[in-house]
């Protein structure tokens, strides 16, 4: 073939590939990452891709490059390895204009970041390729870096590892489904992941299929518009593991949720394992059918809680253990005592410090830390705790603190109490288990019965309304 007809062939081959990055990540994670690629050459079944600046170089190569090769390899079964390189763009003239255009031939030597395969697809025609291969187009591609060797264990999770190990481990169903839920960044994707991988390791003919509930509902909303509803009941009815991550998505979408609680049906009917993640309890979502969350609720909920001081400083020396970057004990210890929301703010933060002292060349220490987390350690500072708001409410109702996790119920104390449980549920991202617990171990549905009652008050009763407005003014000044 020609050497500017094959050109044309990879050109025509990019866009196809561009287009179903557009589909599959938001418009300004695309514009910002993913649009500055540049086609490169293609030699020895080694494709090239270039960007214009290192620190894209090694973003796009840590969040997107798996994804990358996967979509090139389904275009190109001839696409072996992918590399991402650096190539400033360069003025060329053209008469009386100046165009920057990237090229990769016009430097003898950029810099590359090779990204290593994993397990290769076969390259025969498509009816020799393994049945899972069918479902790449549905699934969100599980990260390399989730495993169950990666995942740091402490008391606040060990309960939903364990299960989730188990079921990876198992033959057939042990808990059917497997409900892990907690808050944003504690860990439910990165044992999702762990067990898509490891279930696939261990079985690799098994055909395991992982997304979003999103997904789900976009997925369906197509098959009704294409009216091939028949097709999506045979993709996602005929797998061996159905994973859905953020099921809560699908609250409040009537025929959505009721084609998911048919899917659910089929598969535990034939003895196929279901794994699920939410952000709530099956008891706490709310625009759910009863019998969707009996379902829900059948298997083992597991609940992951906040993290403690010494998990995080485990997350965060694991973390150093795997990038070989030397960072001090000291700065370590110092973003585990104050980064304490979420495990993916607690990464992010040090990902900040380690990317600072890489392209400003300096060492890593407790000032420079504090320097480039400023703004950071400033949210962290002004985030709000339930004994905080415990105190601001009993202040305001001129009741002692201690009744709040008393047992009396007389209206004086009660309704007090009602409005911090309340305010602890819209500002904390505690889950209502973990907001009980502050309130002398109370039981998670009368937090919800709390929240419920203030929201019919703050309507109906002008004082509530006002009280509650004026200790979020407070708590949030």
């Amino acid at each position: 073939m020609a050497d500017h007809l094959f050109r044309g062939t990879l050109e025509t081959q990019w866009v196809r590939v561009q287009g179903r990055l557009q589909q599959e990540v938001s418009e300004k994670a695309y514009s910002t990452w993913l649009a500055p690629l540049t086609l490169g050459d293609f030699r020895e079944g080694r494709l090239r891709l270039a960007l214009p600046t290192r620190f894209m170089r090694d973003w796009v190569s840590s969040h997107y490059a798996d994804r990358l090769r996967v979509l090139w390899q389904r275009e190109n079964a001839q696409v072996r390895t992918l590399e991402i390189v650096v190539q400033p763009p360069v003025v060329i003239r053209r008469g009386p204009e100046i165009a920057d255009t990237p090229s990769i031939a016009a430097s003898p030597r950029p810099v590359m970041t090779p990204v290593v395969p994993a397990a290769l697809p076969r390259t025969g025609p498509p009816a020799s390729r393994t049945p899972e291969r069918n479902y790449d187009d549905l699934l969100n591609q599980p990260d390399a870096r989730f495993t169950f060797d990666g995942f740091v264990v402490g008391k606040s999770n060990e309960f939903a590892y364990a299960a989730a190990r188990r079921v990876a481990e198992a033959d057939s169903p042990t808990f059917n489904p497997l409900f892990l839920y907690g808050g944003v960044g504690l860990g439910k994707t990165h044992l999702m992941h762990a067990i898509w991988h490891a279930v696939r390791e261990r079985e690799p003919q098994r055909r395991v299929l992982y997304l979003s509930a999103e997904t789900f509902v976009n997925r369906f909303i197509q098959a009704l518009r294409a009216k091939n509803t028949i097709s999506f009941k045979e993709q996602f009815r005929g797998v061996d593991v159905l994973m859905v991550d953020d099921v809560q998505f699908i609250c409040g979408k009537d025929t959505s949720q009721e084609e998911f609680f048919h899917t659910f049906n089929a598969l535990v009917d034939q003895h196929k394992q279901i794994v699920l993640s939410s952000d709530k309890a099956p008891q706490e979502l709310d625009g759910i059918e009863d019998r969707m969350r009996s379902r829900l609720s059948h298997g083992l909920v597991a609940d992951i809680h906040a993290t403690t001081y010494e998990l995080r400083l485990g997350i965060l020396q694991s973390k150093i253990e795997r990038s070989k970057v030397k960072v001090p004990e000291r700065v370590l210890e110092f973003l585990a005592h104050k980064i304490t929301t979420n495990v993916r703010e607690l990464e992010g933060a040090l990902n900040r410090v380690i990317a600072h002292a890489t392209l400003v060349g300096r060492d890593t220490n407790l000032e420079t830390a504090q320097e480039v987390l400023h703004d950071v350690l400033r949210a962290a500072d002004r985030r709000i705790s339930i004994e905080e708001i415990q105190l601001r409410v009993s202040q305001h109702y001129n009741i002692k603190i201690s009744e709040m996790h008393s047992p009396r119920r007389s209206r004086s104390v009660a309704r007090p109490r009602q409005v911090a449980m309340y305010l602890a549920k819209i500002l904390t991202q505690c889950s209502l288990p973990q907001i009980g617990r502050k309130f002398g171990n109370r039981d998670h549905t009368t937090v919800m019965h709390a929240v419920r009652k203030i929201e019919e008050l703050k309507a109906s009763d002008g004082t509530i309304g006002e009280d509650v407005e004026l200790l979020k003014k407070l708590l949030q000044g």
